[in-house]
C-alpha cells in the first residue's frame, strides 16, 4: 500500500507530524474502494464459508479503514481547525454509508450465519464464536432483515444522525471556545485562589488585554463557582456554562448561531424511527440490545430504587447546606450558583481543609508517577516514556511491557486548550489483534484529560496542580486505558474494550477511582509545590472524612440525569406536542431536591447522550459502578487479611478475568469468574456512606 499519504502507513505509529486535513479525502477514498473492493469478493458464492475465508479478510480491510478513521476523529476532537473539520464533514457521509451497506448487506449477513450453523463452528475459539455472534445481532439491528424498500430510508437516517450528532458537538465546542468573561479588577476577583488567577491573567495576556480572563473550559470556569466571593461573577459564569449551545445563550455574534435545540429533536426523532423500523417500541429497547440490562423497565426500575435510597440523604445535604449558606455566608435563599461555592465553604469548616489547599500537593509529575507506580505494583509491569510523533507538543507517549515484551503504549494528553473538546475520555488508536505472520499487534489508546496547563510566571515554569477531583479523572480514564492495553485476547473484534456491553465499559475505570482514597497510594504521589513534603497523614483523615460529603445529592443528581435520559428515548414521544424541556422537568419534579433556574439548558451540552455512546445508556456509570464497587471489594477483603490494600494475587485475578478477557465473553461471567459471586449493590450503598 503507498504510504506517501500518511494516513495509508500502517507500518507503525500514526504519522501525527505529517497528517494534514487534505490528506483525509485521499486516503479514506482509497480505503473505501479497498473496502468495498473485497466486500464485492465476499459477496460472491462460497462453497464452504470460513473464518479464515470470510472472516479474517473482511476484518483485515475494515481494521484500516477503522484506524485510519480514528486518527482523523481523533485530531478533529484535539485539534479541531477550520480545514480538519472540514474535511471530516466531508468524508463522514461516506464512512457512514459504508458501514450502514455493510450492516444491510443479505450476501454478507447469510455467510455469517452459515458459519454459525456450520459443522466447524463450534470448534471454534471462545473468542471467534463470540464474534460472530455478534455480527450476526449487529447485522440484526443494522437493519439487513428490512425489506428493500425500508434499507434506503434506514440508511438515510443514519446518515443523517451522523451529521446531526457532529454538529450537536461542533456548537458546543465553538460556543464554548466563544465565550470570554473578562475581569478587570483584581479586587473582584476576591476568594479566587492565585493560580487560577495567574492562569486567567495568562489567558487574558495572550489575547491582548488586560485583566483575567476566564472561558467555558471547566479548569477555568469552575474556580469561579467553587471560590469566587462575588456572587454576581458567579451567576454570570454559571448562566453563561447552563446557557451554552442553547437559545439562551449569550455573546454569540449570531442569535441561535450554535443552539442545539433542533438538533436534540433532529436526533431523538431519528432514533425513534429507526427503532420503530427495526420492530421495537422505543430506542431504549434498541440501546439495550447489546448491553448487560434486559429491559428499559428494569433500568428505570433500577434508578428509582437507587433515587429512593439517595434522597433522604441527598435532602440533608440540602438541608444542611441552606441552612449553613443562610446562617454563615449571608445568602437567605441558596441558588444554582451558589452551591460549589457554599459546598466547599461548608466543607472547609466541617473538615478543617480545602480543595485549594489539598490541590497545592498533587504536582502533575507526582500525580503521573503515582498512579504510574500503582498500576506498575497492582499488574507487575513496567511503564516507560517512549517515542512518537504527537498532535501537539504537550502530548507525551509511553509503553506497558511485562518482562521486557511490549503489552501497550498510550498517548497521554493532559490539558484544555481552545480547538480541544472537553472533557475526558480514552479512545483506542490500534487494538490487540494476532496477525497472519504470528506476530501480535499490540493495542495503542489515547488518553485525554482537560486539566489546566502549567503556568508560567515571572519567566519561571510552575508544575499544574491537580485537584483530587482531577486526580480521579486520570485514574478514571486510566482503568479505561488498562482496559484497552492488558488485553490478551488475539481476536480484533473482542479484544480490549470492544465487544464488552456498554453498561459494564465502566468497571476498570471506576474500579480505579478507588485507589484515589488510600493511603498506600497517596503518600507515594504528593509532594507539596512550595516544600515537597508529602500530603500529611492529618490532611489525608479529614479528606477521607469528607470522602462522602453530600454524596447523597450527588447519587441523586446522577440518578436525574440518567432518568433524563431514559425517558427521552423510552416512552417520550418526539412527534408530539410535548417538549424536551418538559420530560426534564417532569422528572426534575420527582426526584430532583434542588431545581436549576428555568433557562437552565444543560441538556444542549449533553454530548454523552447526543454525540457520544451513551443514548438510553447514561444509566451505565451508576449500573458499572455496582460491578466496579463489588470488585473492588475484593482488595478491601485481602487487606482486612492484612495482605494491604494493593495485593499483587487480587490484582493478578482482576487483570486475568476482566482486563485480559475483554469482550470474549459475557462481562457477568467475568465479573463472576472474579469475585466468585453474582454482583451486590452492598458495596457501593457502603462506599457512598449510604449503607443501612
Amino acid at each position: 500500500m503507498t504510504t506517501h499519504n500518511p494516513l495509508l502507513d500502517f507500518s507503525g505509529l500514526p504519522r501525527f507530524d505529517a497528517i494534514k486535513a487534505e490528506h483525509v479525502t485521499a486516503a479514506i477514498d482509497t480505503l473505501l474502494a479497498d473496502s468495498n473492493a473485497v466486500v464485492a469478493q465476499l459477496e460472491a458464492p462460497i462453497a464452504h464459508v470460513t473464518w479464515e475465508n470470510f472472516v479474517a479478510p473482511l476484518e483485515n480491510a475494515t481494521e484500516l479503514l477503522g484506524r485510519a478513521w480514528g486518527i482523523v476523529s481523533h485530531l478533529n476532537n484535539v485539534v479541531d481547525t477550520p480545514e480538519l473539520r472540514a474535511a471530516y464533514n466531508e468524508n463522514q457521509p461516506k464512512i457512514t454509508e459504508f458501514w450502514t451497506a455493510l450492516a444491510q448487506n443479505e450476501e454478507m449477513f447469510a455467510k455469517y450465519k452459515a458459519l454459525k450453523a456450520g459443522p466447524e463452528f463450534a470448534a471454534l475459539s471462545a473468542p471467534r464464536q463470540r464474534i460472530i455472534d455478534n455480527a450476526i445481532r449487529d447485522f440484526r439491528m443494522g437493519g439487513a432483515e428490512l425489506a428493500e424498500d425500508k434499507k434506503e430510508r434506514f440508511a438515510e437516517i443514519q446518515e443523517e444522525h451522523a451529521g446531526v450528532s457532529t454538529r450537536f458537538s461542533e456548537n458546543v465546542l465553538d460556543a464554548t471556545n466563544d465565550f470570554k468573561l473578562l475581569v478587570a479588577d483584581e479586587a473582584d476577583l476576591a476568594g479566587v485562589p492565585d493560580d487560577v488567577k495567574q492562569a486567567a491573567r495568562a489567558a487574558a495576556d495572550k489575547d491582548g488585554k488586560a485583566g483575567f480572563q476566564f472561558t467555558l473550559h471547566f479548569p477555568s470556569y469552575f474556580p469561579l463557582l467553587q471560590f469566587a466571593d462575588k456572587r454576581a461573577l458567579r451567576e454570570a459564569i454559571y448562566h453563561a456554562n447552563a446557557t451554552k449551545a442553547s437559545e439562551m445563550g449569550s455573546g454569540f455574534s449570531e442569535k441561535d448561531k450554535w443552539d442545539n435545540s433542533q438538533n436534540i429533536v433532529t436526533l431523538l426523532k431519528l432514533r425513534d424511527e429507526e427503532a420503530k423500523m427495526l420492530g421495537y417500541k422505543n430506542f431504549a429497547e434498541v440501546s439495550l440490545v447489546p448491553k448487560m440490562a434486559h429491559s428499559p423497565e428494569q433500568v428505570i426500575t433500577f434508578l428509582e430504587d437507587l433515587a429512593t435510597r439517595a434522597r433522604p440523604y441527598a435532602e440533608q445535604d440540602l438541608a444542611e447546606l441552606r441552612a449553613f449558606a443562610k446562617d454563615e455566608l449571608g445568602l437567605a435563599e441558596l441558588k444554582a450558583w451558589d452551591m460549589p461555592y457554599a459546598s466547599e465553604k461548608l466543607q472547609e469548616r466541617r473538615y478543617a481543609f480545602s480543595a485549594q489547599e489539598v490541590k497545592q500537593y498533587f504536582p502533575e509529575h507526582k500525580v503521573v508517577d503515582g498512579l504510574f507506580r500503582l498500576i506498575q505494583t497492582l499488574f507487575s509491569v513496567s511503564i516507560v516514556s517512549d517515542t512518537a510523533s504527537t498532535w501537539h507538543p504537550d502530548v507525551r507517549f509511553f509503553r506497558i511491557e511485562k518482562d521486557g515484551k511490549l503489552l501497550g503504549q498510550f498517548y497521554l494528553d493532559l490539558y484544555a486548550r481552545a480547538g480541544k473538546g472537553g472533557g475526558a475520555w480514552m479512545d483506542d488508536a490500534r487494538g490487540r489483534r494476532l496477525e497472519a505472520g504470528g506476530a501480535v499487534q499490540t493495542p495503542v489508546a489515547y488518553l485525554t484529560c482537560n486539566f489546566t496547563e502549567p503556568a508560567v510566571i515571572d519567566g519561571k515554569a510552575h508544575p499544574s496542580l491537580f485537584t483530587h477531583d482531577e486526580v480521579i479523572t486520570l485514574f478514571h480514564e486510566f482503568g479505561h486505558g488498562l482496559h484497552h492495553m492488558l488485553t490478551q485476547v488475539d481476536e480484533i473484534g473482542v479484544s480490549g474494550i470492544s465487544g464488552v456491553e456498554w453498561d459494564a465499559v465502566e468497571l476498570p475505570s471506576q474500579f480505579m477511582e478507588n485507589f484515589c482514597w488510600e493511603w498506600e497510594v497517596l503518600e507515594h504521589m504528593t509532594a507539596h509545590v512550595g516544600t515537597g513534603a508529602a500530603l500529611p497523614r492529618a490532611l489525608y483523615d479529614k479528606m477521607l472524612a469528607a470522602r462522602n460529603f453530600q454524596s447523597g445529592l450527588q447519587t441523586l443528581r446522577h440518578v436525574e440525569l440518567s432518568l433524563h435520559d431514559m425517558h427521552l428515548h423510552y416512552d417520550y414521544d418526539p412527534q408530539s406536542a410535548k417538549s424536551v424541556q418538559e420530560v426534564i422537568d417532569e422528572v426534575r419534579g420527582k426526584f430532583a431536591v434542588m431545581v436549576p433556574p428555568a433557562y437552565n439548558r444543560f441538556q444542549n451540552s449533553f454530548g454523552h447522550i447526543f454525540a457520544g455512546g451513551y443514548a438510553a445508556g447514561y444509566y451505565s456509570y451508576k449500573w458499572a459502578e455496582v460491578l466496579s464497587a463489588d470488585a473492588y471489594g475484593a482488595f478491601e477483603e485481602a487487606a482486612a487479611l492484612g495482605g494491604g490494600i494493593l495485593s499483587v494475587e487480587t490484582g493478578r485475578r482482576f487483570q486475568q478475568e476482566i482486563l485480559a478477557v475483554g469482550g470474549s465473553r459475557p462481562a457477568l461471567e467475568s465479573f463472576t469468574a472474579f469475585r466468585g459471586r453474582e454482583p451486590s449493590i452492598d458495596a457501593l450503598l457502603r462506599h457512598s456512606g449510604m449503607a443501612a
